[in-house]
């Protein structure tokens, strides 16, 4: 398994994407946006959902945690059985968040990766996307990472999204 954590519009989902290329197996892409996407619409207007407030802050509440817990649960599932999978993920709580999956994932091998942007760079992207809360870019380029360890980081704020690819796939050896 691999795991990406980032901020938004830091690059993760173009580097999944291009790790599905060269990477010699089939991968399956998993993202926390999957998970979002497959709530009922009443968990992503509702404070015991996930909530994005108009600065860009992200807020979850205990109906996101219960579904995010057996959605991981499911993600590891899908690892233990034998299918390569890469997740795209946000850890809002920083090291917490990575203790969460670390706790579902124990005996997977796992590589975790640190997708760095400048925040600068990530709100321009942001923008550009034109599909996320103004804000949600710079107010995670930093907190995601706090207190993660991490095997590998790339930083996509100069470099592609397939050069990232290429360097996370030599540490897969």
């Amino acid at each position: 398994m691999i795991v990406l954590n980032g901020g938004s519009s830091s690059g993760k989902s173009s580097i999944a994407r291009c790790l599905q290329e060269v990477l010699p197996d089939p991968w399956l892409t998993l993202g926390t946006d999957t998970l979002v996407e497959a709530m009922p619409v009443s968990l992503t207007e509702s404070e015991t959902g996930i909530e994005f407030a108009p600065d860009g802050e992200v807020v979850v509440g205990p109906e996101f945690r219960t579904l995010e817990t057996a959605w991981i649960e499911g993600v590891t599932t899908m690892a233990r059985a034998g299918a390569g999978v890469i997740v795209d993920e946000v850890f809002l709580g920083g090291a917490d968040s990575q203790q969460r999956w670390e706790k579902a994932l124990d005996g997977v091998r796992v590589l975790w990766v640190g997708i760095r942007c400048a925040s600068a760079v990530a709100t321009a992207r942001e923008a550009a996307r034109g599909d996320r809360v103004p804000g949600m870019a710079a107010a995670q380029a930093d907190l995601v990472h706090q207190g993660v360890r991490y095997d590998i980081e790339v930083d996509t704020t100069r470099r592609e999204p397939m050069e990232c690819a290429r360097i996370i796939a030599a540490h897969l050896g």
